[in-house]
């Protein structure tokens, strides 16, 4: 395949991808999203369960590309956000970090002042 015919086939199945999260039907009793047509690209048939709350293996699209035989797959989805990419670079560097303390006020010494005297108060004082 050349790369410009792999890129066609990669627009055609995110968009395909796009209208099956869309179109889906969201069942809240079970916190299932179920196809709600057939999406033979995507080898998904119309009932299957897309998203699930627990004991799920959840679509990927890049297993999607690389059952297409799509050279580099990874090229066209973004990173997990465990592995890196934009999200985890925010997320460490850029939200994580302290405000910049004002060396104005961290070089300023407070005077140190004197206690005060006691005032001698009743007649048992020496």
């Amino acid at each position: 395949m050349t790369s410009e015919s792999q890129k066609e086939l990669v627009d055609k199945l995110k968009t395909q991808w796009k209208k099956l999260w869309q179109e889906r039907l969201d069942d809240k009793v079970r916190a299932e999203g179920i196809a709600v047509t057939d999406y033979s690209p995507l080898f998904v048939e119309q009932g299957t369960i897309i998203h699930a709350t627990r004991d799920f293996k959840a679509l990927n699209f890049k297993e999607i590309l690389e059952k297409h035989e799509v050279e580099n797959a990874e090229r066209f989805v973004q990173p997990d956000p465990n592995i890196g990419g934009w999200n985890k670079f925010i997320k460490t560097k850029v939200t994580n970090q302290t405000p910049p303390r004002k060396k104005r006020a961290e070089s300023y010494i407070q005077e140190k002042k004197e206690p005060q005297k006691s005032k001698k108060r009743g007649w048992l004082h020496v």
